[in-house]
């Protein structure tokens, strides 16, 4: 009975080793937690809540907010593409170097699916919001529009 559970322990040893190189691995390759406005005064965050409640409609607030509250705590995000690369094909932002937007699901409620909503950020975290899947932007960081 001995000769069967040597050879369970080191499979289980080996599993063991396994998973802590996956788990270290994973830590050293997942990006960063960025917190773009840890460094922006919190009168310029008050400005852009209050942009919020200026130019979105009241419908889209809540869910727009618990967004950017997300984004500003890097996640989790509750779905996979949230934080992957906005190319901006539609060329509606300025034109910046790829990989410089990040793109963020705004929750539709009653939506099948990630809906229309976005929230678009870029490195220098200048906000932007569309409600109509890219078509059109309001910026949200400051009183710019387009």
């Amino acid at each position: 009975m001995q000769r069967r559970t040597k050879p369970l322990i080191w499979i289980v040893a080996a599993l063991a080793v396994f998973v802590t190189a996956l788990w270290q691995q994973r830590a050293e390759y997942a990006p960063e937690k960025q917190v773009p406005h840890a460094s922006v005064p919190a009168s310029v965050e008050a400005q852009k809540w209050a942009r919020v409640q200026e130019v979105v409609p009241a419908g889209e607030r809540e869910e727009l907010l618990a967004t950017l509250e997300l984004i500003d705590r890097g996640g989790p995000y509750p779905y996979k593409k949230d934080g992957s690369t906005f190319s901006n094909r539609e060329a509606q932002l300025p034109v910046q170097a790829r990989g410089y937007y990040r793109e963020y699901t705004v929750r539709t409620p009653g939506s099948p699916d990630r809906g229309a909503r976005r929230v678009v950020q870029g490195r220098n975290g200048d906000t932007w919001y569309t409600s109509d899947h890219y078509k059109t932007f309001v910026r949200i960081d400051t009183h710019e529009e387009r």
